[in-house]
């Protein structure tokens, strides 16, 4: 048995990005570079049947605030098999998107903005839906991207430290500049992030390659989680049932 093989395993998490109602991705998270590739409910189906365990599920118009997504998102985690958990983002900044949100049957959602310009109200969810919520870190350099990545959200790290001392259950750490542009994901960050938590982390942006699924399998043992994928599967780079395998499934 290989030293790698004693690893324990990635999670993974396929992306299925909603905007106008289909399935897109976008570069460096910047509105106006949508890619669509059809049918969210579709693609939900294709990684359930491909052997997905997570899917992550984004409304992007909701990120951005140009409008919703709602319906189709419920209707993507409705019909998608119960086998497969969902995790749910995009404009969710207070009570009334919460409980929507919740609504659809979603395992786990993401906090994002809210957990920057609205920390109180962070900090309460956090304490009353523990597991059930975890918080997004977009990051250019060190400091955070808030209302779909277009405005600055202050320090990663000050804000690491008020979410910890909040008890957030996990993050998921997204490097924007890598975002989409199947440039590798950012190792360093996530190292930086690890060391100043014990909470799961899960991996986002860059992913291209299976090499790169690889080096995010080696830092599970210091924290790593979890990986969301997008674009390497739509452009084909590789199989979810390639990509589940190095990732140890």
């Amino acid at each position: 048995m290989s030293e790698f093989s004693r690893v324990p395993h990635l999670t993974l998490l396929p992306a299925v990005d909603v905007a106008d109602g289909k399935a897109v991705r976008l570069t460096q998270g910047e509105a106006g570079t949508e890619e669509s590739f059809g049918d969210p409910i579709d693609a939900a189906h294709e990684w359930a049947d491909q052997g997905a365990e997570w899917i992550h599920l984004v409304d992007l118009d909701a990120a951005f605030g140009r409008g919703s997504n709602r319906s189709i998102i419920k209707k993507v985690v409705k019909s998608t098999p119960k086998r497969v958990n969902i995790e749910l983002s995009g404009g969710i900044r207070d009570d009334a998107s919460l409980e929507a949100a919740l609504a659809t049957g979603a395992k786990r959602i993401n906090l994002g903005t809210a957990a920057l310009e609205n920390p109180e109200w962070a900090a309460h969810v956090i304490a009353e839906y523990g597991e059930a919520i975890a918080v997004g870190l977009d990051v250019r350099g060190t400091t955070l991207a808030a209302r779909g990545w277009t405005e600055e959200g202050g320090d990663l790290w000050s804000v690491l430290e008020r979410l910890e001392e909040a008890g957030c259950a996990r993050y998921v750490v997204t490097d924007v500049t890598k975002d989409g542009t199947l440039k590798g994901p950012n190792l360093d960050l996530l190292r930086a992030v690890m060391e100043r938590t014990n909470r799961p982390v899960i991996a986002s942006g860059g992913v291209a390659t299976l090499d790169d699924i690889a080096a995010l399998r080696e830092l599970v043992p210091l924290g790593l989680e979890g990986a969301i994928v997008g674009k390497a599967l739509y452009a084909g780079a590789f199989t979810l049932p390639e990509a589940l395998d190095v990732a140890g499934r």
